[in-house]
């Protein structure tokens, strides 16, 4: 079985986000960058699959040359080697234009199953997986919780809202989305690591893929901005009937009730 996992590299969760003086993204200069933590989840998930039987993870993510730092973790992880679309063009690229880059190596590659995070830690979309697995004609469902291989394919859990579960069945070739929590993520090993650095990254660029001139974005951020701060919150004292009185005030001289 070959498993091709998806990999998107974020700002770190700790760092500090300053938007740039043009307004139209944050400032990526000197901060620290990690694997999206969602896409953990869904490597974790394929390594598993390779741990207990026969198959090949292949791990694939968009970027500049930063990237390759994500992609050496992943290797150290486990993953059997890495393909790196580094290009200007695809850097501006929104989550169609991304789609297509993926949808190209996966036609390339050919796997049983492709496997991304439910979302991006930095965009929030959630849109990726469904236009690559479209894109490239195969199955696929998302907040996949937990994942069954079974004779004819797949059955999974995946998450609804009020915590409702779903039980989905799918062929392969097909794509899932995983959910974060749906496994424990290990670390890269010393050993690991030692072993990636002899590990193949195979970079390539949108020309490469047959797509120079096609993957310009359809959307444009016209502005990024930090949220202005509101009023100062009012502290409402005295018995529990006098505290449910006033704020009941309160609410119909904000006209909310």
């Amino acid at each position: 079985m070959k498993i091709m996992v998806c990999l998107k590299q974020v700002p770190h969760q700790d760092a500090r986000l300053d938007v740039r003086s043009d307004g139209t993204w944050i400032q990526e200069d000197n901060i620290k960058f990690e694997i999206n933590s969602y896409d953990t989840y869904a490597l974790e998930e394929a390594l598993r699959v390779k741990d207990s039987g026969e198959a090949e993870v292949v791990v694939v993510s968009i970027g500049p040359d930063r990237v390759s730092q994500a992609l050496r973790t992943a290797l150290g992880m486990g993953a059997d080697r890495a393909i790196h679309v580094n290009d200007a063009e695809a850097e501006n690229s929104d989550a169609l234009g991304i789609a297509k880059i993926l949808a190209s190596i996966a036609k390339e590659e050919n796997p049983d199953l492709i496997m991304t995070g439910l979302m991006s830690d930095d965009g929030n979309f959630s849109a990726v997986g469904a236009m690559l697995a479209e894109l490239v004609g195969i199955p696929h469902t998302t907040a996949v919780m937990k994942v069954e291989h079974t004779d004819s394919g797949l059955k999974l859990e995946r998450e609804l809202e009020g915590g409702a579960l779903e039980v989905v069945e799918l062929p392969r070739p097909c794509l899932i989305a995983v959910q974060t929590g749906i496994n424990q993520v290990r670390y890269a090993s010393l050993k690991g690591i030692m072993a990636a650095k002899k590990k193949p990254i195979d970079v390539k660029t949108a020309g490469d893929l047959g797509l120079a001139g096609q993957i310009a974005p359809k959307m444009k951020i016209e502005k990024v901005y930090t949220p202005p701060k509101g009023d100062g919150a009012e502290m409402i004292e005295g018995s529990t009937d006098e505290v449910v009185a006033k704020l009941v005030s309160k609410i119909k001289e904000l006209g909310l009730l």
